[in-house]
């Protein structure tokens, strides 16, 4: 005898369903798409982290003095820590708070994830080009491959439904 609101497989096998074919290509993509952009919003949030653990700023504001002096018109703008990681926090959160629409597939969040995306590629190749460059591991290096990881993720995600 069965009992009531037990349905027909408990105690017995469960039905085998290939996730696959049961949600249709159009979702998929969708669904990834959302997990693509918490991934970047999390990523963007360790990078943050890294830079602000390792001194970034001790080494961006010089860098932006230098290059003023010589290019004045150059409107690169220095920071104190707490602008600096304020900004950059707010920017973080407001990129979490966009996750439900990301993964509604609002499409104006998927356009702004190209140019995020391909920004924070070359944000990563800059902290590992710099440590290249400098041969040392500069602020940021330790948390640049997930972020252009999560940041090739999230354009290719973003491209699928364009």
């Amino acid at each position: 005898m069965r009992a009531a609101g037990r349905s027909d497989w408990v105690g017995g096998s469960v039905p085998h369903v290939n996730p696959s074919q049961s949600i249709p290509p159009a979702a998929q993509a969708l669904a990834q798409f959302g997990w693509a952009w918490v991934a970047l919003a999390a990523a963007i949030a360790l990078h943050v982290a890294d830079e602000a653990l390792t001194g970034f700023l001790d080494v961006y504001n010089p860098a932006v003095r230098a290059i003023r002096a010589r290019l004045p018109w150059l409107p690169l703008p220095t920071f104190t820590f707490p602008v600096w990681i304020a900004g950059l926090a707010a920017g973080v959160a407001l990129l979490l708070a966009l996750g439900p629409a990301a993964h509604h597939g609002a499409r104006w969040v998927v356009v702004a994830a190209l140019p995020l995306s391909a920004v924070m590629i070359g944000n990563g190749l800059g902290h590992i080009g710099a440590s290249a460059y400098k041969r040392r591991l500069m602020p940021g290096v330790a948390s640049s491959p997930i972020l252009i990881a999560a940041s090739a993720y999230a354009l290719v995600s973003a491209l699928r439904l364009l």
